[in-house]
């Protein structure tokens, strides 16, 4: 396959898509990129869904500046592929959080090393521990005590964190662990903000 041609004809589809209103939203909350159409993401998935899974097409699109080309890659990627030593590339790309919501939904969560991801990115910085987090939360193996290790790295590793605490929320409810658990696993970090928003969301949706 010629990736460049590939590329470029991506690109003619996506043109065709943009959107100013959906661009202008997301510069407000951050989320720029070096170049941006706007582009829905459900309309990135149906692009991307009308292509063969490609590993290595999908990492040379990871590697352009254009949101649309990277969200693309997440969705092209072969989960079945992934390993260890895959992380540091993906996790270069990670640079919002969208990013690192569409990595975990459409490459860590179908892999079958998402246990190794927890371990290696809770202890790192918020963006990359919420998409290890965000991605076990979905995937259907990982285990409580691996779940529960996860998430008390990644609050004591981020201690007032807004999107690491969301992450740690996600994946506590996908495990069914209880806030008592989580405060006795959590020990002196009980009392930090990100651990303050998660017991208090594990709690209150155990109430309903």
């Amino acid at each position: 396959m010629d990736y460049t041609s590939g590329m470029v004809s991506l690109l003619g589809a996506v043109r065709k898509e943009m959107n100013g209103a959906v661009l202008d939203t997301m510069r407000y909350y951050g989320a720029d990129y070096g170049l941006n159409y706007g582009v829905a993401i459900h309309t990135l998935r149906e692009i991307a869904g009308r292509m063969p899974r490609n590993d290595g097409f999908a990492r040379y699109l990871y590697l352009q500046q254009v949101r649309e080309l990277r969200i693309i890659a997440l969705w092209l990627a072969e989960p079945e592929r992934l390993t260890p030593a895959d992380f540091a590339f993906w996790g270069g790309g990670i640079i919002n959080s969208e990013v690192a919501e569409q990595a975990a939904h459409a490459l860590f969560s179908r892999s079958d090393c998402v246990e190794e991801l927890l371990a290696e990115w809770c202890d790192k910085e918020a963006l990359l521990a919420y998409s290890a987090l965000m991605a076990a939360s979905r995937a259907p193996h990982v285990g409580r005590e691996a779940a529960v290790n996860a998430i008390v790295a990644a609050v004591g590793k981020n201690p007032d964190n807004h999107i690491a605490a969301q992450g740690a929320i996600a994946l506590a409810v996908s495990v069914r662990v209880d806030a008592g658990t989580l405060r006795d696993a959590l020990g002196e970090n009980a009392g930090n903000p990100t651990a303050s928003t998660l017991l208090e969301e594990v709690a209150w949706r155990a109430d309903y």
